[in-house]
């Protein structure tokens, strides 16, 4: 199974993508979801193959996705509030 998709980046939330079918477009994402998402930025067009790594998320999930709901939403990576303490404590350190 093959499937072109484009990606979209969200201008709202950082590290946060939308992947639907080429051909289909947006038409197939909730009017919610798109508010929410915000005007979409295109960041490439890619051919989805089982065999295809993606860096954050599993290609069967994201194609399965795109069949099912015609989009899939890939979230930004989960920090826990202790890990930003730690990088706001870091940032604050003096360099050397």
């Amino acid at each position: 199974m093959k499937i072109l998709c484009d990606i979209y980046r969200s201008p709202r939330e950082s590290e946060m993508y939308l992947y639907v079918e080429k051909q289909q477009g947006m038409a197939a994402v909730p009017e919610k979801l798109q508010t929410l998402f915000g005007n979409p930025v295109l960041v490439t067009t890619m051919l989805l193959t089982a065999e295809r790594k993606l860096a954050r998320a599993d290609v069967e999930k994201v194609m399965n996705a795109l069949q099912d709901q015609g989009y899939y939403l890939q979230m930004p990576p989960v920090v826990d509030d202790e890990i930003r303490a730690i990088a706001a404590q870091n940032s604050k350190l003096p360099r050397r």
